[in-house]
C-alpha cells in the first residue's frame, strides 16, 4: 500500500498536471472538454479561415421616376427585369423598405463657394433632417485639399457644430473629396451606402483624376448624388476641368445608381437636398444570383428593364452600372 508521503507526491501531480492542461487549452483559445461526456464539436472562430460568406447575391438599389423627375413608388417584382451581361437574371429578392443608410456628405468649401456656403450649409442640415435613428453620418470638407471634419456619428448637432465655424478659400480639389469619402466608407456599419457632393463646379487641384475616381467607384457599391450649384456657363472658370464639372458629377453619378441635381436658384437647396433623401428612403432592392458564377474578377455589366402597369407613362430607370465579380 502507498505511504502517505506516496499518495500525497501522487496528488499534487494530478493537480500539477490538470493545471497545465488548463492553461494549454486557455492559451489556444480553446475550453476544456467536459469531463465523462461527448466533446461538442469545435465552434469556428472569427476569422477562421473556414468560414464561408454567400456572397453570391447580387442587390440593386432602384430609383423609378416619372416624366416631372418624381418617384414613383408601389411597383411589384414583376414590374422590373434585371440583366446581367445582357442575360436576364431572375429576380429572388424584393423590397422596398426604408433601411438604414451610412451617409457621407461632401461639401466644397473652396473660395467661389464663399457667397454661397450659408445655403449650403443649410442644405445639408435640411438632408440630415431626413435621417433615421439607425442611419450615420460622416462629413468632409474639401478646398485646396480634401479632410473628414467628422468621422461617422448619429448626431446631428455635431455635425452643423463643425459645419458651422468653417470658411470658404482656396481651390477646389473635388476628386480627392470624393476619394476619400468613399474610402472611409469602408468602415460603414451599414450595407445601404451612399455619398452627398455639394459643389459649385469642377476640380482643378485635385491628385486624382478622373478615371481614378471612376475605378474606385466601380469596387465601393456606393450611391453617389449631387447637389451642383453652377454658375452660368460665361462666368465659370477658364479650365477645362471647371467648364466640364457639370458633365463629369453627371457621369459618375449615374454610374452608381445615383443623380445629380443642378440647382440654379440657391433658396432652393434646401428642398433639393431633402428631394435626395427621400430618394435614398423609397428606392427598390432588387437582389438576383448571377447566372455566371465564375469567380474571374471581371466586371459585370448591370441594366435594369421596367415592365410598367397599364397605364402609366414613360419612366425613367436608375441603378448601379455594373460590379466586379469575386476573384478566385
Amino acid at each position: 500500500m502507498p505511504s502517505a508521503r506516496q499518495r500525497s507526491m501522487r496528488h499534487a501531480s494530478i493537480v500539477l498536471l490538470t493545471i497545465c492542461a488548463l492553461v494549454t487549452c486557455f492559451a489556444s483559445g480553446q475550453s476544456p472538454a467536459p469531463q465523462n461526456k461527448t466533446a461538442a464539436p469545435e465552434k469556428t472562430r472569427p476569422g477562421d479561415k473556414r468560414i464561408r460568406v454567400d456572397v453570391d447575391l447580387v442587390l440593386v438599389n432602384t430609383t423609378v421616376t416619372d416624366p416631372y423627375n418624381r418617384l414613383v413608388t408601389g411597383l411589384e417584382r414583376e414590374n422590373f427585369r434585371v440583366f446581367e451581361d445582357n442575360e436576364e437574371q431572375e429576380v429572388v429578392h424584393f423590397s422596398g423598405e426604408d433601411v438604414p443608410i451610412s451617409i457621407g456628405v461632401v461639401l466644397d468649401l473652396s473660395g467661389s463657394m464663399s457667397n454661397k456656403v450659408d445655403k449650403a450649409r443649410l442644405a445639408a442640415l435640411q438632408f440630415f433632417k431626413t435621417a433615421n435613428p439607425q442611419d450615420e453620418f460622416f462629413l468632409v470638407s474639401f478646398n485646396d485639399r480634401a479632410q473628414l471634419m467628422s468621422r461617422f456619428t448619429s448626431s446631428v448637432e455635431e455635425l452643423q457644430t463643425r459645419m458651422m465655424y468653417a470658411g470658404a478659400k482656396g481651390r477646389t480639389a473635388l476628386l480627392d473629396a470624393v476619394y476619400l469619402g468613399l474610402s472611409q466608407m469602408k468602415g460603414a456599419r451599414n450595407t445601404k451606402r451612399a455619398l452627398l457632393i455639394i459643389s459649385d463646379g469642377g476640380d482643378n487641384h485635385s491628385r486624382y483624376n478622373e478615371r481614378d475616381i471612376k475605378n474606385f467607384l466601380r469596387e465601393a457599391d456606393v450611391q453617389l448624388y449631387a447637389v451642383g450649384i453652377y454658375d452660368p456657363l460665361g462666368f465659370r472658370g477658364r479650365t477645362s476641368e471647371e467648364l466640364n464639372g457639370p458633365t463629369m458629377l453627371a457621369e459618375i453619378t449615374e454610374m452608381t445608381g445615383g443623380r445629380a441635381f443642378p440647382v440654379e436658384n440657391l433658396n432652393d437647396l434646401p428642398d433639393i437636398a431633402a428631394k435626395i433623401g427621400m430618394e435614398l428612403r423609397n428606392q427598390y432592392v432588387l437582389g438576383y444570383k448571377p447566372g455566371n458564377m465564375e469567380r474571374d474578377g471581371k466586371w459585370r455589366k448591370i441594366k435594369v428593364r421596367l415592365k410598367p402597369p397599364k397605364g402609366l407613362p414613360p419612366l425613367n430607370v436608375y441603378s448601379r452600372a455594373g460590379y466586379y465579380a469575386p476573384a478566385k
